[in-house]
């Protein structure tokens, strides 16, 4: 039911390629209808117990060391900062930036919703391609209003204890704090969930990552959770070999390695794409 709560609708409208904000959109006929049917079917779902919600979190000591956030005494994860040529006063953000040099926190999490991949699996061999989509898409907002729990809780029990955010406050992410998920802008390296999980015990909780670091169940989310009252979304955008090779030496791979995971970060051509 908390879950359930805070489904943003409009996001799932948009899966389904219609326009329009929620609420006013169920004004629209097709809307109004498409929204009873998922209703219905995540009354269904839910209360079947084929969908479940599984996650962890968690807050650690942390502090910012050059351009790696370091939790506890073990976990280190390195972090990218902006190059671009703003041309004014604009600083190039990096996630270590919103952690203090000492005696800081930082949380992390990882959320999903078991049991959609193999429900929509068994609709597609039956041919009910429409009720599979359903599944997935309503597996997904599930799996994003779990993350946007967590976060909530994780505030209350941070640094917010009074948070009672209306869901449009929620959707439009007023609130202080962020939490980046990794694959993403600000910390575009799909394989430092790895190191994100290792540090959650994510595997505990039935979550997987293949080797592409793609997670399992298709509807999870993950992430790291900062509180600092100006954190920010940002993306990292483009970044030159000097910081490609830095970062290798900080990971712990070779520039080849690197440069595969942040390829659509580089901006510069790598070698092996160079012409013999």
């Amino acid at each position: 039911a908390a879950l359930r709560e805070l489904i943003d609708w409009q996001f799932f409208f948009h899966a389904w390629e219609l326009k329009g904000k929620f609420p006013a959109i169920l004004e629209q006929p097709a809307a109004r209808d498409l929204y009873d049917d998922a209703c219905a079917q995540l009354d269904e779902l839910v209360h079947g117990g084929r969908l479940v919600a599984r996650g962890v979190y968690g807050f650690w000591p942390a502090r910012a060391d050059g351009d790696e956030l370091v939790l506890g005494n073990a976990i280190r994860f390195p972090m990218l900062r902006q190059q671009a040529a703003w041309g004014d006063s604009r600083a190039n953000r990096s996630l270590v930036d919103f952690v203090a040099p000492a005696d800081d926190h930082l949380g992390a999490f990882a959320v999903a919703i078991h049991g959609a991949d193999t429900l929509a699996a068994e609709l597609e061999a039956e041919h009910d391609d429409y009720s599979s989509i359903m599944v997935k898409a309503l597996a997904d907002r599930l799996a994003e209003a779990f993350a946007e729990w967590v976060h909530l809780e994780a505030r209350r029990a941070w640094y917010e204890p009074d948070a009672a955010p209306t869901n449009e406050e929620l959707a439009a992410e007023r609130y202080r704090g962020i939490r980046p998920a990794f694959g993403y802008p600000a910390c575009p390296d799909h394989s430092e969930k790895g190191r994100l999980f290792e540090l959650l015990g994510a595997s505990e909780t039935g979550m997987e990552l293949t080797e592409s670091f793609a997670m399992k169940p298709a509807a999870s989310v993950s992430g790291l959770l900062f509180a600092h009252p100006r954190s920010r979304y940002f993306a990292v955008g483009r970044i030159g070999r000097d910081q490609v090779e830095d970062y290798a030496v900080r990971k712990g791979i070779d520039v080849e390695k690197a440069e595969r995971w942040l390829r659509p970060n580089l901006g510069y051509e790598p070698e092996e794409d160079k012409p013999v």
